[in-house]
């Protein structure tokens, strides 16, 4: 059994902790977190899914006030961190750099968001792309949402298809759902003004031998990004080609507009319908009427869940860095828990 530990229990956090509660060569240990936020009372309460899970304090200043909130406190976050193998930190932006040598001197792998600089880690990861380069590292990078989607699609394009030189334009929600706090545009598009967007020079930590450039914009939603991808293709390819190539990429699925799923909001719709847990996308959710091939340029548009997507990456990464099973296997077993097809 893989020990793990949760430090940070906001949207990702909170999510990988549930993920690793259901894989059967995995224990989470416990979570770590400064206060009891609304994520700590929901999962960890009385009728939450970790009602069980031990929590600690990560931040000694608030051990009193978290000791004080109804819930029992295990400790601080050296006590987790002498009881687990690898500790999957979520905590906000640049704070992983001031837990990363706290890690160190217990000698724990570690595993950082993609909100993270890469040289918090010593590789990036996708699981599809490069889960035999990071096993049995110290510390991985799990990349962020609109990377691990790229890397998926283009992967799978350019492995089928030979496809090469891609562009992407991003346009991204503005926050997540709860978090009503952050800056955001309320009646207009911010354009990321720096070209290419960081989001191409990321998929190159993972795909290292690919050229892409990418654009970006923000927008008054919540719910999900949306990519407009294009690419050249060499050869007698066709759209069919494309789709087979989609179709048997793994975390990845269709959606055809003449079916009803015209918006964004209408794809995501689907997985509040099947009752996955929190309506979390872990696929890439790709337009198939969108999919073509013309004079030798492809073109894809897909759709990402930012809070859910990285999750089951998160799970594989930690078997990777344990050096646990190889890719497939770790990748299966992930998906059957997860209800990924």
């Amino acid at each position: 059994m893989i020990r793990v530990g949760v430090n940070g229990f906001g949207s990702i956090g909170k999510r990988v902790a549930h993920a690793v509660s259901l894989q059967p060569d995995m224990k989470l240990v416990g979570v770590a977190n400064r206060s009891v936020n609304i994520n700590v009372r929901a999962m960890l309460g009385s009728k939450g899914p970790l009602n069980t899970t031990d929590l600690y304090c990560s931040d000694p200043a608030s051990r009193d006030a978290m000791a004080k909130s109804g819930f029992a406190v295990s400790g601080g976050l050296d006590e987790l961190l002498s009881k687990v193998d690898v500790i999957v930190d979520g905590t906000p932006a640049g704070i992983e750099a001031k837990n990363k040598p706290v890690y160190a001197k217990h000698g724990v792998k570690e595993i950082y968001e993609g909100g993270a600089d890469k040289s918090v880690a010593q590789v990036s990861f996708t699981a599809v792309a490069n889960y035999e380069e990071c096993m049995n590292k110290q510390s991985i990078r799990v990349v962020s949402c609109n990377t691990t989607s790229l890397v998926r699609t283009i992967y799978a394009m350019h492995n089928a298809l030979e496809a090469n030189d891609f562009f992407s334009v991003l346009v991204r929600r503005a926050t997540d759902p709860p978090e009503d706090d952050k800056e955001g545009p309320i009646n207009s598009v911010v354009p990321v003004t720096k070209v290419p967007s960081h989001h191409g020079p990321d998929v190159q930590t993972v795909l290292k031998g690919i050229k892409i450039k990418t654009m970006a914009c923000k927008i008054p939603t919540t719910l999900n990004h949306v990519h407009f991808v294009t690419a050249n293709v060499d050869g007698d390819y066709t759209r069919e080609d494309a789709l087979e190539a989609l179709r048997k990429a793994s975390r990845v699925l269709l959606f055809n507009s003449t079916q009803g799923y015209t918006t964004s909001a209408q794809v995501f719709e689907t997985f509040r319908d099947i009752t996955r847990p929190r309506s979390d996308m872990y696929e890439a959710a790709v337009w198939e009427d969108m999919v073509n091939i013309d004079h030798g340029k492809l073109y894809w548009s897909h759709v990402v869940h930012s809070e859910g997507i990285v999750i089951p990456e998160n799970v594989d990464a930690i078997r990777a860095i344990m050096g646990a099973c190889g890719k497939d296997e770790s990748m299966s077993r992930t998906n059957k828990t997860l209800g990924i097809d």
